[in-house]
């Protein structure tokens, strides 16, 4: 009796495994789960001679070692070639096609896949168990971390369904995604331990841990993608799988129970191979991991085999590299920049670099607290990076490149633009100017208000609002709908056509929707999002200013901390005027608003929305969502409602049949109204 539970037992605490770190789709609670576990890790220890070797309850286990074994692998673990441009890829694919002996205008079926910016892994499998794990090393050679990717859940101990091999190697990447890299660093500094720079060095450095039961607390995860050695292969395969292309292949993962990336395609001919490369280009900011680039490679595996091998890279296969979004550069000066709220903040003059296909000459060192803790001066050697398109930042410094004359910095203690005295509040890291008339958080502020996502007067950039402050024309936030010809023509750089584009700009901003003043007047803490559930709350601007705290505090989402900073906002004259102000000279179109009845239509419902609709653009529904009381998400979770889906939808779409979420179309969200 204790056995066959003990099999049905690893058994299913091996499929919750699978369903939750492979296929991010649980199937029970972690209470349930935890019962589970606890049942046969009792069992276990009652018949320790009854334990499988693949049992989930020996995931961590061993003794912490003094070092690594050296592993050799049975089939070298190749690098690639890598490719930065269109060009260079299609130079790549003539190479191909004369390794092949193929027609120069024949297309060839390459697939392409994500490269994972990790650790690579080769682990093995004997009748289907794990029995070993090796890092690449040199290729040849690399260290025996068995204990610790057992630790991972996300790489199976056992192979799924009956056809496993013999003997196989499969190969793949080990991440940590960024999510838990930013909370990894986060409890590295409260410990005052090594802060790693980035998640694949995080990665690297959780899978060296010389005790496994600290690897185990790490959160790292595994996409598979390659094979090194087999036995009974491609006889084993051949008969039981048919498997002639690596599409098929990383299918057949999946039906081991492996995580493979879900961005994979088979890509006919080089433009093709150009759009998924631009396809992930413009998504990868929004991934949960780190990449690097795409890797293309020859589908076929007779032509992979047939193109050969040169040095120590397959030629039919490429990794096409992303420009760089981390370099080391030098830190030349440090000065201060007042925001709109009057922040001070530190920014490091750099020497300049090419991050992320651009050219890097500043980089935000947020405050004196982050100056401090990362040790920052003048004159030293340190890694920058950037994630989409937000200033980089400094991440570290490289310490061992200081010669002795690198100097200190310390923010002032009054504004660097109009003399008056910064303070810093009780439990903030931001130093501000108290300043009434500081020039540069009037600048900052009009930036803000005239933004695409606030009032949006196209035109009206950073270098005409300074011109327009400088020359006196706006000393206040109103004063922009005050301008008149005569004035702006009077200044540099204008003609007739720019002074009346802007000023039909300016007009057509008159006629506005509430939350984007609200959104615009700047107020700490208020985003995009939040303006909008203020807006469908108060529904006009003296409602939202006249709210006490509870009244703030009944909005959904609306804390604590947001409720101070909008009743500290509207409770200061000089703000308090500015909004009224702004209401003389604006015509505000009210928010749809909720029915005595019954309230919006959407109140408490998630939506997310993938593909091209007919009709309505991403933003237009977004609008109509928003504006009955719904919720825009841009992932597919089991609490979301409803996913409209238009044409050329993706990867949501099919979480959304896998979860069982609402699939409706532009119709039928109409419809719902």
């Amino acid at each position: 009796m204790s056995s066959a539970r003990i099999k049905e037992l690893t058994a299913l605490i091996q499929h919750h495994d699978h369903c939750y770190y492979v296929l991010d789709n649980p199937e029970a609670s972690d209470a349930e789960y935890d019962r589970l576990f606890r049942e046969l890790q009792a069992l276990e220890e009652a018949c320790p001679n009854l334990r499988l070797p693949d049992s989930p309850t020996q995931r961590v286990s061993g003794r912490p070692l003094s070092d690594f074994e050296k592993a050799r692998h049975r089939v070298p673990m190749l690098s690639l070639a890598n490719v930065f441009s269109a060009k260079e890829l299609e130079e790549f694919d003539a190479r191909v096609h004369r390794f092949l002996d193929r027609p120069a205008d024949e297309r060839l079926e390459y697939f392409c896949e994500l490269k994972f910016d990790g650790l690579s892994i080769n682990l093995t499998y004997e009748n289907g168990i794990l029995v070993s794990a090796a890092t690449r090393g040199d290729g040849e050679i690399g260290e025996n971390v068995t204990q610790n990717v057992r630790t991972i859940k996300a790489v199976p101990l056992r192979l799924l369904g009956k056809n496993a091999p013999a003997l196989i190697e499969i190969r793949g990447e080990v991440i940590l995604p960024i999510g838990d890299f930013e909370k990894l660093n986060q409890e590295q500094e409260k410990k005052e331990l090594k802060i790693f720079a980035n998640p694949r060095n995080a990665a690297a450095g959780s899978l060296r841990q010389l005790d496994p039961s600290i690897t185990a607390t790490r959160p790292l995860s595994l996409f598979c993608y390659g094979i090194g050695f087999a036995e009974n292969i491609p006889e084993n395969i051949a008969k039981n799988i048919k498997i002639k292309t690596l599409a098929e292949f990383e299918n057949q993962l999946e039906h081991w129970g492996f995580r493979v990336g879900k961005w994979r395609k088979v890509a006919h001919g080089v433009q093709e191979v150009l759009a998924f490369y631009d396809e992930i280009e413009k998504i990868r900011d929004t991934l949960p991991f780190e990449i690097d680039g795409i890797v293309i490679k020859l589908n076929r595996l007779a032509e992979v085999d047939q193109a050969g091998y040169v040095s120590r890279s397959p030629r039919g296969m490429v990794a096409f590299k992303f420009p760089p979004r981390q370099e080391t550069t030098t830190i030349e000066d440090i000065i201060v920049q007042v925001g709109r709220t009057g922040t001070l903040t530190p920014v490091a003059i750099v020497s300049p670099v090419n991050l992320g296909g651009a050219i890097v000459r500043r980089a935000t060192l947020h405050n004196q607290d982050e100056i401090d803790r990362k040790d920052i001066r003048i004159g030293d050697h340190v890694f920058i990076q950037r994630a989409g398109d937000v200033i980089p930042e400094v991440v570290k410094v490289i310490t061992e490149k200081r010669k002795g004359h690198e100097r200190k910095f310390v923010l002032p203690d009054t504004c660097p633009v109009c003399g008056s005295k910064a303070e810093r509040k009780g439990g903030e890291a931001a130093l501000r100017c108290i300043g009434r008339n500081c020039v540069a958080k009037l600048k900052e502020r009009l930036r803000h208000l005239v933004m695409k996502d606030a009032l949006n007067i196209d035109g009206m950039g950073e270098k005409i609002v300074e011109q327009l402050v400088d020359e006196g024309l706006i000393k206040h936030s109103a004063d922009i709908f005050k301008l008149t010809r005569e004035r702006v023509l009077e200044l540099e750089g204008f003609k007739e056509k720019s002074c009346d584009n802007l000023l039909e700009a300016i007009e057509k901003a008159r006629k506005t929707e509430l939350y984007r003043v609200i959104f615009g007047l700047g107020i700490r803490h208020v985003g995009e999002a939040t303006a909008k559930l203020l807006a469908n709350h108060f529904g006009s601007l003296p409602h939202l200013m006249k709210a006490g705290t509870e009244d703030l505090l009944a909005v959904s989402e609306v804390g604590p901390e947001v409720a101070s900073s909008l009743r500290e906002f509207f409770e200061d004259a000089q703000h308090h005027k500015e909004a009224e102000d702004l209401l003389a000279v604006l015509t505000i179109k009210a928010p749809a608003r909720a029915s005595k009845e019954g309230g919006l239509k959407f109140s408490g419902k998630t939506f997310v929305l993938t593909g091209t609709l007919p009709t309505l653009s991403r933003s237009d529904a977004t609008r109509f969502i928003e504006e009955n009381g719904g919720k825009i998400s841009s992932s597919v979770s089991k609490k979301t409602d409803y996913v409209v889906a238009g044409e050329e939808a993706g990867s949501k779409l099919d979480k959304a049949n896998a979860l069982g979420v609402a699939v409706i179309d532009e119709a039928q969200l109409l419809r719902l109204i």
